[in-house]
């Protein structure tokens, strides 16, 4: 029997002192602004955006961009990336291991996330991921065909669809099983021959010292302190963002064959160098 890579054991999350109390009103203040004015102005601009260009949104995106490249500099956490960003629409496909991955892989590429229906409901979350263009799908096999639908409208509009076959976050220091069944869809007709997947492994390099996993959000970690935790460190670490060589849905026999190809590239992304 597999031993569960989890088994509780969360990184401790340093206590926030007078100092750390400093950094999380200094960064917090200004991430809180960040944030909710860039969504303001995204949603006045959707109104003009929606009628004339309905799915497309040519404008939108570039204000997402703005919020989460500037986000990484408040918070003191340096960006990096490595490798040619796909060009065109397709599909990425991307480790999870916190809630930072959607500031790091929103800073430097347009895209727009896929996500279980349930968030589309989440307070805050739901909001800003509706207001962004999150495509939601219903775990349902009965749905499948409506899923195929609405991912073929999307690319046709030229959107970059994200996925994280994982199904779950994790602690940062590895890569799950990839579920093939998040794969199925781009076999059908209409996008097996034109579609293509670019596999990106998100890697976060904490700061000297400081546990490996202080940046993975998993399990039943509460989202509050980590926040706090990230936004009161003293010393910042790094987040890297690769992108590998895409791949072409018609050059694979099956979903599954897909599938351990572009995890094969996330997880030698995420041993390299570290």
């Amino acid at each position: 029997m597999t031993k569960p890579w989890d088994l509780g054991n969360h990184p401790e999350l340093p206590k926030i002192g007078v100092i750390g109390w400093f950094h999380v009103v200094r960064r917090g203040l200004p991430l809180v602004i960040l944030i909710f004015s860039g969504l303001i102005v995204l949603l006045l601009i959707r109104l003009i955006e929606a009628p004339i260009w309905k799915t497309c949104r040519p404008i939108t995106p570039h204000i997402t961009q703005f919020v989460c490249r500037n986000a990484f500099y408040i918070l003191g956490i340096r960006h990096e990336v490595q490798g040619e960003i796909m060009r065109g629409p397709g599909a990425i496909v991307a480790n999870h291991a916190s809630w930072l991955d959607i500031f790091a892989l929103n800073a430097r590429k347009r895209i727009y996330f896929v996500s279980k229906s349930e968030v589309a409901n989440w307070p805050g979350i739901g909001w800003l991921a509706r207001a962004t263009g999150t495509v939601f799908i219903k775990r349902d096999r009965k749905d499948a065909a409506n899923q195929i639908n609405v991912f073929q409208t999307r690319l046709e509009a030229g959107h970059k669809l994200l996925f994280f076959p994982e199904g779950t976050s994790t602690d940062g220091l590895q890569v799950l099983a990839f579920k093939p069944t998040l794969f199925a869809a781009f076999f059908a007709d209409g996008l097996r021959e034109t579609m293509r997947i670019q596999p990106v492994t998100v890697k976060y390099l904490p700061a000297d010292g400081v546990d490996p996993r202080i940046y993975g959000w998993w399990g039943d970690m509460d989202f509050g302190p980590h926040m706090l935790a990230t936004l009161a460190a003293s010393h910042q670490g790094a987040v890297s963002v690769r992108y590998h060589a895409p791949v072409q849905v018609r050059d694979f026999a099956n979903r599954k064959d897909l599938s351990f190809a572009v995890e094969a590239a996330v997880r030698a992304g995420l041993s390299d160098d570290r």
